[in-house]
């Protein structure tokens, strides 16, 4: 599966250099905010008169100076324009904290998002591909201090919205309406969070030296096969999987959360919260830790037959009778111990569910607690594994 090795190549590409984690669990990450210059967003021209970067009016290389002008604005031959990152205030608490820094002007954050959405609405009509990101005010300062930059100056404002230490690939703008934008844009943000502090686990567990490189090829491996396990056992529809898991002792605890979906015997192709996922269990397991993963699955398609070994419509021993009753949504589980997963019995299954619900999570209504199915073992060093030690 292409987006698999694609994940494997992402992740073990972080290692050998140390991520710059400040947004942790303990801060607000349901809040997002950047940096803008002069009233714009972060990144982009302040607007006025201003031309956006990239642009090459009246300059060298457009209509000008004889040279034939492309479509784009840019002569022939002249190379393709660089990116543009921007970093947008998207919540108006961290638009209030950022406006003490005299980022927006005048601004109000209504104001202030329709200026941001004519410009990226510029700056895709010139060709120009848009990086956005989001970032909470708290996180601008501690950044600022990292790099030693004053948050008052456009060098601030354009390295943190091209800052690249923020897990994942670039979210790219693609022309929408911020109001059809934003909230994906949130939670594509709060999955780059959550993976950027799983990969910051993760590598102070394997390290960085090239055995580090190697366990971390080997841990990514065993936790696509397992993922793609799950899939496969989680049978037709659209399914949650819930991942919470620490180090030894006191580790830090991490938590995940991604829908699984397929349809005709097709995964889904994997997106931000997959690669989070993963990361977080890879985590887990590289740490030698402790948790547990649920498999909740589609009360739509819980009641369909399955043929496969474990597969959501499977009558076992100890499932309840079937007697025409509407099927109740499966549960099944697996316990992570010691960095291995293993099979929960359905009693297990129900105790975590309780755990969850005594941990302020809701107790999923009429639920069928069953046990998890086999996944695949971590490979040992004769199957081109890694031992973790």
């Amino acid at each position: 599966m292409a987006a698999v090795r694609e994940l494997v190549r992402v992740v073990v590409g972080a290692a050998g250099r140390r991520r710059r984690v400040l947004v942790l669990a303990g801060r607000k990450q349901g809040s997002g905010a950047g940096a803008a210059p002069g009233g714009g967003p972060g990144g982009a021209a302040p607007p006025g008169g201003g031309r956006p970067p990239g642009g090459r009016a009246g300059g060298r290389g457009a209509g000008g100076g004889g040279a034939r002008a492309r479509q784009d604005g840019r002569a022939r031959g002249a190379p393709p324009p660089q990116p543009v990152a921007v970093a947008l205030a998207v919540a108006a608490g961290d638009f209030a904290g950022l406006a003490r820094y005299g980022l927006f002007g005048g601004l109000g954050h209504r104001d202030y998002l329709r200026r941001a959405e004519e410009q990226l609405t510029a700056l895709h009509r010139q060709g120009l591909e848009v990086h956005l990101r989001v970032l909470d005010a708290d996180d601008f300062e501690d950044y600022c201090e990292a790099v030693g930059l004053d948050p008052r100056t456009a060098a601030a404002r354009v390295a943190y919205a091209g800052d690249p230490e923020l897990a994942g690939e670039p979210f790219v703008y693609a022309g929408e309406r911020l109001a059809e934008l934003l909230p994906v844009l949130m939670d594509d943000h709060r999955a780059r969070v959550r993976m950027s502090v799983a990969c910051a686990a993760l590598l102070d567990a394997v390290g960085d030296d090239p055995a580090g490189q190697r366990r971390m090829a080997a841990v990514m491996r065993y936790v696509t096969s397992v993922f793609l396990a799950l899939a496969e056992g989680a049978g037709e529809g659209c399914h949650l999987l819930t991942l919470r898991c620490h180090g030894p002792e006191d580790g830090e605890e991490l938590t995940s959360a991604v829908d699984v979906c397929v349809e005709e015997g097709r995964l889904y192709p994997a997106g931000r919260d997959t690669e989070a996922f993963c990361v977080t269990l890879a985590a887990g397991v590289a740490a030698g830790g402790e948790g547990a993963l649920l498999l909740h699955g589609d009360p739509e398609t819980s009641g369909r037959a399955d043929p496969r070994p474990g597969g959501p419509g499977e009558h076992r021993p100890g499932d309840p009778p079937d007697d025409g009753a509407p099927a109740r949504p499966p549960v099944r589980g697996w316990a992570l111990v010691g960095g291995r997963l293993r099979p929960m019995t359905a009693h297990e299954v129900f105790d975590e569910l309780a755990d969850d619900a005594a941990r302020g999570m809701p107790f999923p209504p009429g639920v069928d607690p069953r046990p998890g199915f086999p996944l695949p073992g971590f490979p040992g060093p004769g199957d081109g594994g890694a031992p973790l030690g």
